[in-house]
């Protein structure tokens, strides 16, 4: 099994895939009422769906990886983004950013390295 897409609620279809083009997504499927992004790396993709009204604010967290955090961010912040959390190191051995999507949609990009799959605390099969 692999994981294919995400879909996260917009208020603005078109704001929000500007936003995700802004983070280096590549648009594959476009309406007024949907769109598909592609990540840079690998065959994920990542979707937006049109909705009326957010029913309450999400406590979801996307996750998108790179492996130059620092210098992404740096490079997002010239584009305009404002993010609600600079890179940090975590005690889980990742270093985060959070920056919130134009629906309120919380994105973390983050580097983990090896720890992204294989922490110290990994269970053992």
């Amino acid at each position: 099994m692999n994981l294919n897409q995400v879909t996260v609620p917009a208020l603005d279809v078109a704001a929000s895939v500007a936003f995700y083009r802004k983070l280096g997504l590549e648009l594959i499927v476009s309406s007024p009422h949907y769109a598909r992004l592609q990540c840079p790396t690998g065959e994920s993709t990542f979707s937006v769906h049109l909705v009326g009204e957010l029913l309450a604010p999400s406590s979801t967290v996307v996750y998108f990886e790179t492996a130059s955090l620092d210098e992404q961010v740096k490079l997002l912040q010239q584009r305009g983004m404002v993010f609600s959390q600079e890179p940090r190191d975590e005690p889980w051995l990742w270093r985060e950013a959070r920056v919130s999507d134009p629906s309120g949609n919380v994105i973390c990009l983050y580097s983990a390295g090896v720890n992204r799959l294989k922490p110290p605390w990994r269970v053992r099969s």
